[in-house]
């Protein structure tokens, strides 16, 4: 059993801690080491009287388990008087539980002054009082767990309580930008919109239903915010009857209706309204500055007079869409490009990549007379990312390269690289999707030393505005994502980026100002120059480098990255591994914040596992698929003769990818003791099935529904059909798979 959560040495006030969830708060915290300010002004629930006795009462159930606390009987409007006790009995403030609330429901026309201002005092002005007397002490001790109580009525309103629900959404944003605010001072703050049986609620919900809905069901989230392991801050959490579940904004890709120097019309807003409030493709800004990089993206193509977004559903929208004509475009070849480096470059980018001669492991890569003196693999990505450049030229892809976000990245190593040399890109566009608020382009590029070809990469870069060509939305030749493993990351490896990790990446190739240019990159939304995407990539494909090849290079196959947030150079770059076979699964995440900065990304590894057949693989890359296979056969030679008692059948799979059959598979489960292998079986299946290789995968990890996808035509059959229900059987606890 893990570790319990001890809060030995913190205190912690807790606001209307008299009863419902402020003693329940108390009361845990009490338990598990704290020492508690146990304050209650002894009200009704209309705000009106005063008594002493709910804190009391309190501090004496904590003190007859054990614990310590003292109680306080001030308003939370006097914010200063509660943590002066804090600091009086226990000599420090270190969490803050804003719980203390009242109540004055009234429809809206029947609110009066009073009715308004007293609910505000208490709920939104008593919590700024209390927090900000706390605030510089936490300041100073470089800690601080704030927690602020929300509601679902300030969330999504409620009748009668417009006073109310005001006051409780106030908490959210004050919560946030404590959040923001505190980050640097490891001081964290969340808000909680919690539903249990208090004072509040007892008069408006059935006993029974107030029984479910105990405060103790809330209290865990409370404490686990408040932990020193928990890193979670800014967040808006609901709770209730042993139930938690996060929330966060949702945005409409929207739609500009104006043109440059031309008044804008409530009737243009009438012709574009469904647009406007369309959620297909719906982002998830998490900061002000994505919010605000909407409006300089706005600004930005108002300035170039493209006026208002094309209709999405109208084919004939390419002329105004950025000039996308995915027929003329698909297939074209790009000019070749040409890459002479030296040892100097190899050197300079693992610098830009974070290695340093701090680890003895990395003067491999740093020293070019270390007798293994070799070429991070990851480098293989420099001499090809001159070919994007070349995009903005092709016919039908004519749009304005300042709007070129660079959304994916496949690469795969087919030989290690010369650490000197000249290498020959040949670039292809393969494929251009319609994602309606933008284009994807997929762009591939093979790269060859002489007549050897040495690497392979797939770009995948969106071009904002640039959708509603009438396209389609997927395609086959993209090099799909794939989400980690459901469970804990088997390692993770953690670097520092130093305040100068971008000035010394971009040394590499990547000119780009929004890296160096704190001015441009105010434009573009940030507080400061951001991280290379392809500089991350650098770091977790080392990670997994060393972690699982020893830094041996010739071991490393290929990698994909999904570009998700943006990095501050100085900020630690935590990769998270997983390992599959030869597969390993990886995120990347900012330590400070948790916030995920590649996400669906994999490293492939050679060894002596990988039992795939060059020739059979796709261009690019294996199949999905073959490590799932390769567990199933584990699973045989371990359980085989039962699993043939219980299924008693042949399954014949064919793996698709495109439009061809990439591999077949059979599982005989009436033979024996059962087996695998690849191939056709020699007499008639039972039962066989035909997916692609994608889709496999989806309904392996539960994000498919077998049925939905055999309705939906993504999943073919033939055979006995019922048969197929017995693969549960070899298929469950996919996280191992």
């Amino acid at each position: 059993m893990s570790a319990l959560l001890r809060f030995d040495g913190k205190v912690v006030l807790v606001t209307g801690a008299g009863g419902g969830l402020g003693r329940e708060y108390a009361l845990a915290f009490g338990e598990r080491g704290a020492s508690i300010v146990v304050n209650d002004l002894g009200g009704d629930i209309k705000g009106d009287g005063k008594s002493s006795s709910a804190a009391d009462k309190v501090v004496e159930e904590i003190k007859a388990k054990g614990g310590k606390a003292v109680a306080n009987y001030d308003s939370v409007e006097n914010g200063d008087k509660l943590v002066q006790t804090a600091l009086d009995a226990f000599g420090r403030i270190d969490i803050v539980i804003n719980n203390a609330g009242i109540l004055r429901d009234r429809t809206f026309g029947r609110t009066s002054d009073l009715d308004w201002d007293l609910i505000h005092r208490v709920h939104l002005r008593g919590s700024f009082l209390v927090t900000r007397a706390a605030w510089n002490h936490m300041k100073n001790q470089k800690y601080g767990r704030i927690i602020m109580t929300s509601s679902a009525a300030g969330i999504y309103g409620n009748f009668g309580q417009g006073n109310y629900s005001a006051g409780k959404m106030g908490l959210v944003g004050l919560s946030n930008t404590l959040a923001i605010e505190g980050r640097k001072y490891n001081i964290h703050c969340n808000a909680i919109a919690p539903t249990a049986g208090s004072r509040l609620t007892q008069t408006v919900m059935p006993p029974d239903l107030l029984e479910s809905l105990k405060a103790e069901y809330v209290a865990p989230l409370v404490l686990w915010l408040c932990h020193d392991q928990c890193q979670e801050t800014g967040g808006l959490f609901e709770a209730g009857a042993g139930w938690i579940g996060k929330l966060r904004w949702e945005r409409t890709q929207g739609c500009i209706v104006r043109h440059r120097n031309q008044a804008m019309t409530p009737e243009a807003v009438r012709e574009k309204w469904d647009r406007v409030c369309d959620f297909t493709d719906a982002t998830k800004p998490a900061t002000i500055g994505e919010s605000l990089s909407t409006l300089v993206e706005v600004l930005s193509r108002l300035d170039t007079d493209e006026g208002i977004a094309p209709n999405p559903t109208s084919a004939a929208a390419s002329a105004t869409s950025g000039g996308i004509n995915s027929l003329e475009a698909v297939g074209r070849k790009l000019p070749d490009t040409v890459f002479s480096y030296s040892h100097t470059e190899c050197i300079l980018y693992a610098l830009g990549v974070g290695m340093s001669t701090r680890e003895p492991d990395h003067l491999r890569f740093l020293y070019e007379g270390h007798q293994e003196f070799g070429c991070l693999p990851t480098y293989g990505v420099i001499p090809a990312q001159a070919s994007m450049m070349g995009l903005g030229s092709v016919p039908g892809l004519e749009f304005d390269l300042t709007r070129l976000l660079h959304g994916e990245q496949y690469l795969e190593m087919y030989k290690p690289l010369p650490t000197s040399g000249k290498l020959t890109s040949k670039a292809t566009i393969t494929d251009v999707l319609d994602k309606v608020s933008g284009a994807v382009i997929l762009l591939d590029v093979h790269t060859y030393n002489g007549e050897d070809l040495v690497c392979f990469n797939q770009f995948s870069v969106f071009i904002v505005g640039a959708g509603g060509f009438g396209g389609k939305r997927t395609s086959d030749k993209a090099k799909s994502t794939v989400a980690p493993p459901d469970r804990a990351p088997d390692a993770v490896m953690t670097d520092e980026t130093t305040r100068d990790q971008a000035a010394l990446y971009r040394l590499s190739g990547d000119w780009n100002p929004l890296h160096i240019d704190p001015s441009f990159a105010a434009m573009g939304g940030f507080k400061s120059p951001i991280l290379h995407g392809l500089c991350s990539f650098g770091f977790a494909g080392r990670h997994v480098l060393k972690q699982y090849a020893n830094n041996d290079v010739s071991k490393f196959k290929s990698i994909k990255v999904r570009f998700v947030k943006p990095v501050l150079p100085g900020q630690s770059l935590q990769t998270e591994m997983w390992k599959e076979g030869n597969r390993i699964h990886i995120q990347c995440k900012v330590k400070e914040t948790g916030a995920v900065v590649l996400a669906g990304a994999y490293v492939d590894l050679h060894g002596t596992e990988d039992t795939t057949t060059p020739e059979k693989l796709p261009e690019a890359g294996g199949l999905q698929s073959d490590l799932v296979f390769e567990e199933i056969g584990r699973r045989i030679e371990t359980m085989g003769a039962e699993l043939v008692k219980k299924v008693n059948a042949v399954f014949g799979w064919e793996i698709t990818k495109g439009d061809d059959v990439a591999a077949k598979w059979t599982i005989d489960l009436k033979t024996g003791v059962g087996s695998l292998h690849k191939g056709p079986f020699s007499g008639k299946a039972d039962v066989t099935l035909t997916v692609s290789d994608e889709d496999f995968m989806d309904v392996v990890l539960g994000k498919l529904n077998p049925q939905k996808a055999f309705f939906a035509g993504k999943l073919k059959m033939r055979g006995n059909i019922m048969l197929s229900q017995k693969l549960e059987m070899i298929l469950k606890d996919h996280a191992k798979l």
